[in-house]
Parts: structure tokens; sequence; C-alpha cells
């Protein structure tokens, strides 16, 4: 169904950040008009907000991938993270679009001055978490660091079953997850689309197996859904999966591949369609728990124009190749 004209509407009355992918993947936008609202992420609305927060050495909050102080803080007793550190912020920076330009100087920067907090290990070379170490590599690839090492991380640690799983390197899992493979995914497929580099895309092809063989819904074991995040759709996702999020990869993966979709992801369109609101939109689920720079969007149980984006393109490439 065609993205209704009230909708498109709504959906570019908004940030620069979701206006200019709105202009380039549903209103048909030519290049120079969304490439022109994507210049303004950097000095207007949450990407200005965003950069404003920047420390003098190149960190946000002090830290890689918590606030510094964090550890043995009240705040470290509450539930979910904060969303505030480093990496986090690069992550949303990047995906906003900006030009990274507009943090010249920020690689050599976090090289001279921040470490993990996981054995203080230097930023750039990034530690055993494979969601922190996919975050890194596209981070690093957008800013022009040197992620050589982390490019050949991700090959060397899959699981026998295909993906990946954050807790696989403290030995406490050898099955890989649904969160930690798609984390792997979009961040291979964003290093993949900075670069043009095809290195990591057999290894990113086997993960993109591992989610189509369970319908990226199921346990391959009982056929059971495998959760109910698959269908708790919410902006930001941080690292959380869902079967919106998945498809949204799919997407992506499938225009830079150029390959039509594949028929096993047919369940979870399934279950998108359904989440669809009769207005066309999707509504926002329970936010994740943790401190925030900012409201990047609305409270629970309203309508998202974050969601709205993922959910109409996903269905828009669907049903156009069907």
């Amino acid at each position: 169904m065609a993205t209704d004209t009230r909708v498109l509407d709504w959906l570019l009355d908004s940030d620069p950040a979701l206006r200019w992918q709105v202009e380039r993947d549903l209103a048909g936008a030519p290049p120079e008009v969304w490439q022109a609202t994507r210049s303004r992420v950097a000095t207007e609305g949450h990407g200005a907000e965003l950069l404003a927060h920047q420390d003098e050495d190149g960190q946000w909050d002090g830290g890689a991938y918590f606030p510094a102080g964090y550890f043995g803080s009240p705040e470290s007793e509450q539930p979910g993270q904060p969303w505030t550190a480093t990496t986090w912020s690069l992550k949303d920076l990047r995906e906003w679009g900006v030009d990274a330009a507009a943090l010249a100087g920020t690689a050599d920067k976090l090289a001279a001055n921040s470490r993990w907090e996981y054995d203080d290990l230097p930023y750039w070379g990034g530690e055993i978490d494979v969601c922190i170490n996919a975050f890194t590599l596209a981070n690093g690839a957008w800013l022009g660091a040197d992620v050589s090492d982390l490019v050949a991380w991700f090959p060397a640690h899959r699981l026998q079953d295909g993906g990946w799983n954050c807790e696989a390197e403290e030995g406490n899992s050898t099955r890989s997850s649904f969160h930690s493979t798609l984390n792997a995914l979009r961040e291979m497929l964003a290093y993949e689309q900075i670069t043009a580099d095809p290195s990591l895309r057999e290894a990113r092809h086997g993960g993109e197996e591992y989610l189509l063989e369970r319908r990226l819904l199921r346990r391959a074991t009982t056929g059971e859904p495998v959760g109910d995040f698959i269908g708790q759709f919410v902006h930001p996702h941080r690292w959380r999966y869902s079967a919106l999020t998945a498809l949204d990869y799919f997407r992506a993966a499938a225009l830079l591949d150029e390959t039509p979709p594949d028929p096993r992801l047919e369940d979870a369109v399934d279950v998108i369609r359904q989440a669809r609101q009769p207005d066309g939109t999707w509504l926002q689920g329970t936010p994740l728990a943790g401190r925030t720079w900012f409201d990047i969007d609305v409270p629970e149980g309203e309508a998202s124009r974050w969601l709205t984006l993922s959910g109409t393109r996903v269905l828009d490439w669907w049903d156009a190749a069907r």
C-alpha cells in the first residue's frame, strides 16, 4: 500500500536526522534534496545537540561504553544502563547521517584518551564483546580510524551455528544470540557501505543465514517464538532485537547486495504488517531503561515517526518485490 499523504507529511515534519531518510526512502526525493537535508543534521536538532555534549578529550560523558564513575555508583544499581557515553553517542550520530567531517580529530583523540572499561584496552582495538566491537567497527570506519584488527575479529569469532553471542567470549554460551547476531550484521553492513570493502561479506551472509533459518522469529529446536521481544518495537532500539529491526537490516543488505527479498522473511513481515495502525503508523513501545542526553522519540503508546519510517520502508520494499 502506498504511503498515505498525511503520514508522509507527518514524517517530513521532523528533525533533519529523520527527515532526510524519509525524503530518500519514502518520498522519492532526488539526491540533491535529501543530501541537503542530511547536511543540516550536524548543525540543527538532535545532531547538533549531541555534538555539543562531546568532551574536550573526544569522549562523551567521560567514558567509552559507560560514563565515567558509573561502576559502584547508585546509578549502576538501577535498571538498564546510561546511553550517554562515547560509543552510544557515536553510533547515534553516524546513524543520523552526520558527516564525519563534523567530528574532525575525534578518531585521534579517542585513540589517545579513551580506554575500554574491560581491561583498559585501547579504544579502536575493541574488546571481547561482539556488540561493542560491532559498534566500534562501524564507528571507526566512519571516522577513518584503523579498525583492521576488528575486521579480522568477526569471521574468527563466529560460532559453529553461524552467528555471534556477546556471552561466548567469557565461556557463558556456545550458541548464537538473535540480539548479538543482528548487531554484528548491522555494523558489518555499515562497514561495507562506508568503505566499499567486501571482506566481511562472507561472514555477514553466514550470519544472515542463521537468522533466515529461524525465519527471524523462531527457535531452531522447537519452532517456538524466540521471545516476546520479536514483536516489541521501540526507538531507539540500541542493541535490542525485534522483527522490525531485523527486517530493516535485511532490506538495507538486499539493496547493497542487489538481491531480492528472501522468501523466509515472510513470517516476520506479517508481524510488522499486523502492528501497523489503521492510520498507517506504528506505536512506540517501552523505552529501554537508562539515562539519555535527551528524548529522541515519543513516549510509549504514541505514534512514532522513527518506527513508522522503518515499518513503511520495509513493507514498501517487500510489497514492491512481490
